[in-house]
């Protein structure tokens, strides 16, 4: 099986079978919108301390932009937030690359499920829809942690 064929199961397999959806209790809510795909999510986030008692979401849009918001509901939950953040940081990366980053082994332990996108970063239209919950991610940690004026944000 070609590594890009797996790939698109993974994320296939996130938007028919998302983890974490559903608004639940939390310590903060965005809402973020992808004006060029008509992508949209809610998202909560809950700590327990500096670590990531919950994600949950609702949203519509592309089965990218929801597949990776339950990519990311599986790999930040139970988290530390600096490990959340060191998580975010480099799918950032890898959606930035423009394709130019083939993810090593140090990569894939970080980021696991969500280097199923790796294809997604040669097409920048597609980057906006991956980062959305991400994004949205971001600025819900920076409201429920305090000290940072978020700010609502498209991806």
């Amino acid at each position: 099986m070609k590594l890009d064929s797996m790939y698109q199961e993974v994320i296939l397999d996130h938007y028919k079978n998302p983890h974490g959806r559903g608004l639940r209790d939390g310590d903060a809510e965005v809402h973020h919108v992808n004006p060029t795909c008509g992508d949209e999510i809610t998202l909560r986030v809950k700590y327990d301390g500096t670590k990531i008692a919950d994600v949950s979401y609702e949203g519509q849009g592309c089965s990218i932009s929801q597949a990776s918001a339950s990519v990311l509901n599986e790999l930040l939950v139970g988290k530390d937030v600096t490990e959340a953040q060191k998580i975010q940081e480099t799918f950032l990366e890898l959606m930035q690359s423009k394709g130019r980053i083939e993810p090593d082994d140090a990569m894939e332990d970080i980021l696991e499920d969500a280097v199923a996108f790796a294809g997604v970063s040669k097409y920048p239209a597609r980057v906006k829809c991956a980062l959305l919950s991400w994004m949205a991610w971001k600025d819900a940690t920076a409201q429920a942690l305090g000290g940072v004026d978020a700010e609502r944000k498209t991806a």
